[in-house]
């Protein structure tokens, strides 16, 4: 693969984590906000039968988001990290560890959420992010490969 291509999937790379880490933001600061209606109706209806979450239960999920926002903000600005810097340098190690990194989250994350029927989670959050993080690392695995 030529510079060219290889530099617009490593850009493709980074922009993706840094939308991704956006999100995080959301997340944590805005996760009662329209940006998360519909993932939030799901919820209500796989875990509260439909009913408004009110009270010590909102706060309770407002500190979860709290904390899983700051989670997906650390991991993709660690990811961000590597995108700019040893994957921009064709290094193997960044390569296999963002491989890891997404792949172990996603595993854990979608199995948890198929676990407790949160299938809206999978598609709506997980399917997205691993494509969108994905697919510039498929796209780059020939640099990478036999190196």
């Amino acid at each position: 693969m030529n510079q060219k291509p290889f530099s617009f999937w490593q850009k493709w790379l980074t922009w993706a984590n840094v939308m991704t880490l956006v999100v995080g933001l959301l997340v944590a600061f805005a996760g009662n906000s329209i940006f998360f209606e519909i993932h939030n109706d799901y919820t209500k209806e796989v875990f509260f039968h439909g009913n408004e979450i009110t009270g010590d239960m909102l706060r309770f999920k407002n500190w979860l988001f709290g904390i899983i926002g700051g989670t997906i903000v650390g991991f993709h600005f660690l990811m961000i990290m590597i995108s700019e810097h040893a994957f921009k340098k064709k290094e193997k190690w960044s390569y296999n560890a963002l491989w890891g990194g997404l792949i172990f989250w996603f595993l854990i994350d979608s199995s948890i959420s198929v676990y407790y029927g949160a299938i809206h989670n999978l598609i709506l959050i997980n399917l997205v992010a691993l494509i969108l993080i994905g697919l510039p690392l498929i796209m780059t695995r020939k640099v990478f490969i036999g190196k």
